[in-house]
């Protein structure tokens, strides 16, 4: 694959592990968050040895993942920049849904859509990161009036249930359009594909700026 005529490089080997480890320690956040958060999710505690590990190492996944999330956002931060015709690809989100791509603006590396959930994912991961350093007890929430820390459980809660739904419709978009997860599984997209969904970007790449 790596040497096939065919495909282009869509993402580097160190982009898709960054992506992944951001991926998995999500997955882990949101499993000790949820058992946390509610009683009926308590049971998911048993897959980290117990509700008090459960408590201990939530917050440590949650370090890892914004450590993670950071590097991946000063990466890819240029290429995520809102461009009017960005905005102009999502005004014609309707029509894209419906299958027809024919009036939609010329795309980059990344949509308009990408980057608008992109920006969203910042906005989710800064307030998820403030919020629980107000409330981590362990280390931190002695430092803040009981206001600070109730109001901060609130922020954490709401930003965590934002994130998890706009990763759920990250993941399906992925699977909707189809060889999406090609390129962050093996890195290399087909020309066709590239063409297609982001004309922009493929003839950067033909031309060798990339």
């Amino acid at each position: 694959m790596k040497n096939d005529p065919e495909k282009l490089l869509r993402y580097t080997p160190s982009e898709r592990a960054n992506h992944w480890l951001t991926a998995i320690t999500f997955i882990l956040l949101a499993l000790t968050g949820l058992s946390l958060f509610h009683p009926f999710f308590y049971p998911l505690t048993l897959l980290f040895g117990g509700g008090v590990w459960t408590r201990i190492i939530h917050p440590f996944f949650g370090i890892l993942m914004v450590i993670s999330f950071a590097i991946m956002s000063v990466h890819f931060r240029q290429l995520n920049t809102m461009t009017p015709a960005d905005w102009q690809w999502m005004r014609h989100l309707r029509e894209l849904a419906n299958g027809d791509e024919r009036n939609m603006p010329e795309s980059g590396k990344f949509n308009g859509g990408q980057k608008l959930l992109f920006r969203l994912l910042v906005l989710c991961m800064a307030l998820l990161f403030l919020s629980g350093i107000v409330i981590w007890r362990a280390y931190f929430s002695f430092l803040f009036p009981v206001w600070a820390v109730r109001l901060s459980a609130v922020v954490h809660a709401a930003a965590a249930t934002l994130i998890i739904g706009l990763i759920i419709f990250h993941i399906y978009m992925a699977i909707w359009v189809r060889e999406s997860m090609d390129a962050m599984l093996y890195g290399r997209v087909r020309r066709a594909w590239a063409k297609q969904h982001h004309p922009a970007w493929f003839r950067q790449v033909i031309s060798g700026d990339k």
